[in-house]
């Protein structure tokens, strides 16, 4: 019997010979991520426990994105706090406004092919389309972690999509794992890994698997997996033959497979207010929209941004919609300004904010009043997300927030590709 991509990972880092679905397993921690938000609580978890010093400074990093820039008095206090911790330990990587913290672990290499990864948030998923083992965690258990560079996994059984076949103009990543959610339901992958496969999903580049592992926990999936390939090795700077472990056995055993044909899937949206609400964008043509967000570490990185750039190009947002567009990270805004793609959405009405979680989490950066409906890029619909309770938020492709965003209502975005 054959092992799946997640077991053998785990059996590497855990140095056991056999491993099977629902055994439990101490790892070694290779990397943690903590925001500002929850840096504080970690502190004082960490202190509470006994502990003096963290196991490993190298391997701990602190990411500002959650609370810059700053909107309340309060803010400030978490930064300092953090600061100052951070210098007491001898903690190096402390990114203050480099971007958001699921796009910087990856782009700076702190999340790497085969590493085990955890981070107060639980959209660490995102790592699992590197083919790292990452996942979210709360604070008392990132506490342990930094006094004692271990933790318990229980491992999870995995859900296989494969996904072959060429995928239609006009549809994207964010398609694709919105159709995957609306089938499979939120709770349709509750601590197991979902593992994507198929040529279809070998044709995507980095970033827009980085989309689909991102949303994997919208599912409530515990990792979102991707095999490694050599645009992994390429985009992470690694040497591919040491991780060629990485892939699922041929006779591996999955608790289910999905089949999917590549070229049925088309523009989708999920309507307020579950990730699982998803309906084929003709359901909603028409949709009258006030606001658009093209952003987040679902769908903020430079192809994200260029696809918007070449939809909106020498046309005008229409009256009375805000068009926020907020890039995934400091490098991905620096480039998109080298390549012209941010002038090209500033004169098409775009209001541009620093990068930061700022309107995915309802921070500041563009939160919405009651009444008002948004079309967005972002992982989740909640209400309350962006601002009140009572606004209304779509999930779609940022081809299809770009559209809209032009038209004021939701549209059919292969019409204007």
């Amino acid at each position: 019997m054959g092992y799946t991509l997640v077991e053998k990972l785990l059996m590497k880092n855990a140095a056991v010979d056999k491993i099977e679905a629902g055994d439990m397993v101490t790892v070694n921690v290779d990397q943690v991520m903590v925001h500002d938000l929850f840096g504080p609580f970690v502190i004082d978890k960490f202190k509470e426990m006994g502990f003096d010093e963290v196991w490993n400074p190298e391997k701990i990093a602190f990411i500002y994105d959650h609370l810059v820039p700053t909107s309340s008095l309060e803010d400030s206090r978490h930064h300092k706090i953090i600061d100052k911790f951070a210098a007491e330990q001898g903690i190096a990587k402390v990114h203050r406004s480099d971007g958001v913290c699921h796009q910087l672990m990856p782009e700076l290499g702190y999340a790497k092919p085969g590493s085990v990864v955890f981070g107060t948030d639980s959209h660490t998923t995102t790592y699992g389309a590197i083919g790292a083992f990452a996942t979210g965690i709360g604070y008392t258990e990132m506490a342990a972690i930094f006094g004692t560079g271990k933790l318990w996994v229980k491992v999870p059984s995995t859900l296989r999509f494969n996904i072959n076949g060429e995928l239609p103009k006009g549809v994207f990543a964010k398609d694709i794992i919105l159709k995957l959610i609306g089938d499979i339901g939120v709770d349709g992958a509750t601590y197991r890994a979902m593992e994507f496969a198929g040529s279809a999903i070998k044709n995507l580049s980095v970033a827009s698997r980085l989309t689909l592992s991102n949303m994997a926990v919208e599912a409530g999936a515990k990792v979102g997996m991707i095999e490694p390939d050599e645009k992994t090795f390429e985009f992470s700077k690694v040497e591919g033959s040491e991780y060629a472990y990485l892939s699922s056995d041929a006779d591996a055993v999955f608790e289910k497979v999905y089949e999917y044909d590549a070229t049925k899937f088309s523009p989708v949206v999920a309507c307020p207010s579950n990730v699982d609400n998803v309906k084929n964008i003709e359901e909603l043509l028409g949709t009258k929209i006030n606001q658009a967000f093209l952003g987040s570490c679902t769908n903020g990185r430079l192809e994200d941004l260029e696809i918007a750039a070449n939809i909106v190009k020498g046309k005008k947002v229409a009256p009375f919609v805000k068009f926020i567009v907020t890039p995934a990270s400091r490098s991905i805004y620096a480039e998109a300004v080298k390549k012209g793609i941010i002038s090209t959405l500033v004169e098409a009405g775009a209001i541009v904010n620093p990068p930061a979680c700022g309107l995915c989490c309802g921070r500041s950066g563009g939160i919405v009043s009651a009444g008002e409906r948004v079309i967005s890029t972002n992982n989740r619909n909640f209400l309350g997300r962006m601002g009140d309770a009572k606004a209304e938020i779509y999930l779609a492709s940022p081809a299809s927030a770009a559209a809209a965003a032009l038209a004021g209502k939701i549209v059919d975005p292969r019409e204007y590709i």
